[in-house]
């Protein structure tokens, strides 16, 4: 009877967060259509055929704008710091439990045509991350463009700052499952990062590349 009763006792405005909390997180038709409303209402802009799953996060939803047909699924976070914030364009895929974060007021993430990000994966835009059209990104990746200063040894490494910078994935790469794309690593069009690579410099276009740290293995059609 403790929850019930706890329930009896909500105010009006209590009673309207138990209910949201309800449809963003409950399965079906009903809640499906709730959360598309509210985000009509809450996010910068947003398209049409847009489907939002469960559990996700969005903080800042006022920095964020998603175009048509977009599909956000179960779990995923957005982390809008900037007013720049994130932008999602037509046939973007994020699936369960993306993360995306700005990180500060100078970062944004940019989102092309029909990108495709895969479980799990977690992106940051420092200085800003640009995603081009029909790029495809399986599970389990990073992308953090920040480096942290630490050669002073008499102060912590958290209080030194760190150096950081926009990245850019060019149109039409493919990134394998579960790599790390660090700060200055660019990969330029129609690129291939094999599964587990870690990218610490800028791949050339049509290049596949693989390993730890990430090299040049061939060009595409060759």
């Amino acid at each position: 009877m403790l929850f019930t009763e706890l329930y009896n006792n909500l105010n009006n405005d209590e009673l309207e967060d138990y209910h949201k909390s309800v449809f963003m997180n409950m399965e079906g038709e009903a809640a499906d259509k709730a959360r598309v409303v509210y985000y009509k209402q809450t996010l910068r802009s947003m398209g049409e055929n847009v489907k939002i799953g469960r559990y996700v996060k969005i903080i800042n939803p006022q920095n964020v704008s998603i175009g048509n047909n977009v599909t956000i699924s179960d779990g995923c976070t957005l982390v809008a710091v900037s007013e720049t914030g994130i932008v999602l364009d037509d046939h973007v895929t994020l699936k369960d439990r993306v993360y995306l974060d700005t990180e500060g007021a100078d970062g944004y993430i940019k989102l092309g045509k029909a990108v495709y990000i895969g479980t799990g994966s977690t992106l940051h835009g420092h200085q800003g991350l640009e995603i081009m059209d029909d790029c495809l990104l399986a599970q389990n990746i990073t992308i953090t463009p920040y480096s942290h200063k630490f050669d002073d040894c008499e102060q912590k490494i958290i209080t030194q700052g760190g150096h950081t910078r926009k990245v850019t994935i060019e149109k039409d790469s493919y990134i394998g499952m579960g790599c790390c794309v660090l700060y200055g690593a660019d990969i330029h069009e129609g690129s291939v990062i094999g599964s587990g690579s870690v990218v610490v410099h800028s791949i050339p276009s049509y290049s596949v590349a693989v390993g730890v740290p990430a090299k040049v293995i061939k060009k595409r059609g060759t």
